[in-house]
């Protein structure tokens, strides 16, 4: 298991410089930088231009210079420093900008997934064990739909309903009057009033796949020979089901930790916009259409090395619970 272990750790290295490399090289993709941006929406609006600012702004970021410059500034800044460089849209680090949000958003999607996670393995269990029941279809009529439905879609309806039908002020995560307030007892109260909007439609979806998943996993092992076997000396059908069946089928569960842990940074990035959530999704959204290099660039990083540890997560889980994943490592 250690072997098995130190041989992904050693996979990880190499994989994370060329992650950081692509997502730096993809903030450089398109014409002009953000300066230039900048600059051309000042002069759109009739606003002046300091020449002397954009040049010393120019300077300081490299943006002059060749982009492996640009890229050793950034790395080094961040392995050495701690300093993940500053958001010129901002104005402020970017350290600073991804941890404002970084509580709510990871909070937000944790609710999600466990709610997620805790309605799908035991109804798709269910479907799985009653397979062709009446119960069985509506679920499948369900998980069908909300598979097949766009999260922003979802949101839209579920914004609809909650202000026409239940007259509630629906969108973001607090009232008006607690959005910049400090945090106090009576602002989370007022977080927890509207969170059950975001979480119902994040984990819509993803309820959605994972009970057609556990359905299908736990349909293949039901009729495998260990199953016929342990019926056979007379284990109870509750206890055989949930204790060899189950725990094969949650393999897919656990492979896609690493995904799951992107997702808490992300916090479903077009679902916020529309909900118009205090999470990270929609600032990211925003620095990669200014091109603000340093914060959409650390994004895509931090996504991309979460991606990447999660992954690690889900092959030591999957050697875990099963040995014959190991036992091919």
């Amino acid at each position: 298991m250690l072997g098995y272990i130190l041989r992904r750790i050693g996979m990880m290295i190499p994989t994370l410089v060329v992650i950081s490399m692509l997502s730096f090289i993809i903030i450089q993709l398109p014409p002009g930088d953000y300066l230039t941006s900048y600059a051309a929406t000042l002069r759109a609006t009739g606003d002046a231009v300091d020449e002397a600012e954009l040049e010393s702004l120019r300077q300081r970021y490299g943006l002059g210079q060749p982009i492996y410059v640009q890229y050793y500034k950034w790395m080094s800044g961040i392995l050495l420093h701690g300093d993940w460089g500053q958001s010129m849209e901002w104005r402020k680090p970017v350290k600073e900008l991804i941890w404002e949000k970084m509580a709510l958003t990871v909070f937000l999607s944790l609710v999600a997934i466990s709610v997620s996670w805790f309605i799908a393995i035991p109804v798709g269990v269910f479907s799985a064990t009653h397979q062709y029941s009446i119960p069985d279809y509506i679920f499948s009529a369900i998980s069908f739909i909300g598979a097949g439905t766009p999260g922003f879609m979802i949101a839209l309806v579920v914004m609809l309903i909650a202000m026409r039908r239940l007259g509630l002020n629906v969108g973001g995560l607090f009232s008006e009057e607690y959005i910049l307030a400090p945090w106090s007892w009576d602002k989370v109260v007022d977080m927890l009033k509207h969170l059950w909007i975001p979480v119902i439609v994040i984990a819509f979806e993803s309820t959605a796949g994972s009970i057609r998943t556990t359905r299908a996993n736990v349909l293949d092992e039901l009729n495998k020979p260990y199953v016929e076997t342990a019926r056979a000396k007379g284990v109870k059908e509750r206890k055989l089901i949930w204790k060899y069946p189950v725990r094969v089928a949650m393999n897919p569960f656990f492979s896609t930790v690493g995904w799951t842990l992107a997702s808490l940074i992300s916090g479903q990035t077009l679902v916020a916009v529309v909900l118009g959530l205090q999470t990270n999704g929609p600032m990211m959204l925003r620095a990669l259409r200014s091109q603000d290099m340093y914060l959409a660039g650390s994004f895509l990083f931090l996504l991309s090395v979460l991606t990447v540890i999660g992954t690690l997560i889900s092959d030591v889980l999957l050697a875990w619970v099963d040995p014959r994943i190991r036992m091919e490592g």
